[in-house]
C-alpha cells in the first residue's frame, strides 16, 4: 500500500481540536490512517504572523523540522527558538506551547503512532496551564546538554568536505559515529532525529541522491514517508512507475516495495521519516536478493 500527495497550502485548516486553543494556526495532514497508516500521523503546518498554539500535549511523540521563520518552542522551564531546518523531537507526554516569531513560519510535523481518530478516545490535552517563557535559546549542536534539538546543515553531506579533518570550533557537533554520515551507492543519509535526540517511536533523516545513484526495489518492516524538496527522481513503487519532485510527499506502507534513481545530472534530496523505529536486523528486504535465491534454487531442480 502506498499514497502520493502534494504540500498545498490551500489544502490546510484548523484541526477541530485546535479550534479555540490556537490563533493563526493551519494544517494540511500528508498522511495519516486515512490513507492507511497505523504508525505516523505527518502534515505541514502554517503558522502566521503573531500565532499560537496553546500549551498541548500528546499521547504520542512528535518531531517538527521548520522550513522557513522561527518557530518559538516552550516546554516546562526551556523556550527555544528554531529556524530553518532546525528540528525537535517532543517526548510523548511533553508539555509544550508554539509561537511565531517576527513573521509566519512553516514547519514539517511528524506524529507516531498515528493520531487517533476513532471518536471513542482522546490523544490530545489542552492543559490551560500558561508555560511562561523564558530567555530563548538557540539550539548549540556542541552543547552536551542538548537532549533534543537537531539541524540539518548541507555541508554535513559533502562527502569532499568530510574527507578531511573538522575544525574544533565548527559549530556542530563533534563528529564521531553517533553522528556521522551513511554513504554508499551515490546515496547520502545524514540522521536528525532518532534515540540519540530521545525518540522512541519514530527517525527523521535527510537523504541526498547524487547523479546516476540508485537503490533497487525493497520493502521494510515499517513505514516510510517522503518529502521532496531538492530536484526529480524516478521512482517505482509497487511496480508503479513515477517521477517525485519538490513538494510531493510519498508514503509506503509496510511490505510496499519501492526503488528510487536520480536519471538526471543535479542533486536529488528528501527529508524522509520511519515509523516504528528499525529494528537492528533485517530492515531491508531487497526483491533482487529473493529472486536471486528462487532461479538459483529452480536452477538447482532442474
Amino acid at each position: 500500500m502506498h499514497h502520493v500527495t502534494h504540500i498545498d497550502t490551500r489544502q490546510a485548516a484548523v484541526p477541530a481540536q485546535y479550534q479555540g486553543h490556537s490563533r493563526g494556526f493551519r494544517e494540511q495532514r500528508l498522511v495519516d490512517s486515512t490513507v492507511g497508516s497505523p504508525h505516523m500521523s505527518l502534515s505541514f503546518v502554517y503558522l502566521d504572523d503573531d500565532a499560537y498554539v496553546e500549551t498541548v500535549l500528546h499521547s504520542y511523540e512528535v518531531s517538527l523540522y521548520v522550513y522557513s521563520g522561527t518557530l518559538s518552542v516552550t516546554t516546562l522551564g526551556t523556550t527555544t527558538h528554531l529556524s530553518a531546518h532546525h528540528c525537535i523531537n517532543l517526548p510523548l507526554g511533553t508539555a509544550y506551547a508554539l509561537r511565531s516569531v517576527d513573521g509566519p513560519v512553516e514547519f514539517l510535523r511528524m506524529a507516531s503512532p498515528t493520531l487517533i481518530e476513532d471518536g471513542r478516545r482522546q490523544d490530545t490535552f489542552f492543559t490551560g496551564e500558561v508555560l511562561v517563557e523564558s530567555t530563548p535559546l538557540t539550539p548549540d549542536m556542541r552543547d552536551p546538554r542538548n537532549r533534543n534539538t537537531a539541524r540539518f546543515d548541507e555541508e554535513s553531506m559533502d562527502l569532499r568536505r568530510l574527507a578531511g579533518g573538522s575544525n574544533v570550533n565548527a559549530p556542530t557537533v563533534s563528529p564521531s559515529m553517533a553522528t556521522a554520515l551513511l554513504a554508499y551507492s551515490g546515496i547520502g543519509v545524514k540522521m536528525l532525529i532518532d534515540q540519540q535526540v530521545g525518540a522512541q517511536l519514530h527517525t527523521m533523516f535527510m537523504v541526498d541522491y547524487q547523479p546516476t545513484a540508485i537503490a533497487h526495489p525493497h520493502d521494510h518492516p515499517f513505514e516510510e514517508a517522503y518529502v521532496f524538496v531538492l530536484g526529480e527522481v524516478h521512482a517505482l513503487i509497487e511496480g508503479e512507475e513515477m517521477v517525485l519532485r519538490p513538494g510531493d510527499v510519498l508514503w509506503a506502507g509496510v511490505g510496499a516495495d519501492h526503488g528510487f534513481e536520480n536519471r538526471s545530472g543535479d542533486l536529488v534530496r528528501w527529508i524522509e521519516v520511519q515509523a516504528p523505529q528499525p529494528p537492528a536486523r533485517h530492515s531491508y528486504r531487497f526483491n533482487r536478493e529473493w529472486e536471486h535465491l528462487g532461479a538459483k534454487l529452480n536452477d538447482a531442480k532442474e
